[in-house]
């Protein structure tokens, strides 16, 4: 063990008395090459505006992606049924959302009828016509293959109720 020790010590000392032997000249003409070249100068930074912050103050509005939705005013007569919630009814877990969280993404059918896959509420929702929906107590009144009919009732700022149309498309996954 000693013995191997000695000889690779050895060599490590013929290695490094190799190294330390060998001609810089082209390593040392080159060096006084790049000291010999004129000094550059260094551009001065940028000057930067500061940042003005934007308050987005249009939150409120209605999206400009989405399809404007058309109010059907209904003369109303006295002594016939106004349109109006029904607050005794018992609200569904779905009514919890608005209804624009929601996006229809299939359907499913058996022998009770035809069912819509809603994903909102980070999850997929089965609902089928008569279901509530949405905070504007939104009732599913139909399903097909591409899109869920609803009907919401909304205030109409009179003190009064309308029924709004609205339907959720089938997503696009393309």
């Amino acid at each position: 063990m000693r013995a191997f020790k000695a000889i690779a010590l050895g060599f490590t000392a013929l290695v490094m008395t190799g190294c330390s032997q060998g001609d810089f000249s082209d390593l040392n003409a080159y060096m006084a090459e790049v000291r010999a070249r004129p000094k550059g100068s260094i551009e001065p930074l940028p000057q930067f505006t500061p940042y003005e912050a934007f308050a987005y103050s249009a939150s409120s509005l209605r999206s400009p992606f989405q399809a404007p939705v058309k109010f059907e005013v209904v003369k109303r007569q006295k002594g016939s049924k106004e349109v109006k919630p029904d607050e005794s009814r018992v609200r569904q877990f779905l009514e919890g959302f608005n209804i624009e969280t929601f996006s229809m993404v299939g359907t499913l059918s058996d022998q009770r009828g035809m069912f819509a896959l809603l994903h909102g509420a980070e999850s997929v929702h089965r609902v089928k016509v008569g279901d509530y929906l949405g905070r504007n107590h939104g009732k599913v009144i139909a399903i097909d293959a591409s899109k869920i009919d609803v009907i919401e009732i909304v205030p109409d700022g009179e003190g009064g109720w309308l029924e709004r149309p609205r339907q959720l498309p089938l997503k696009d996954n393309g």
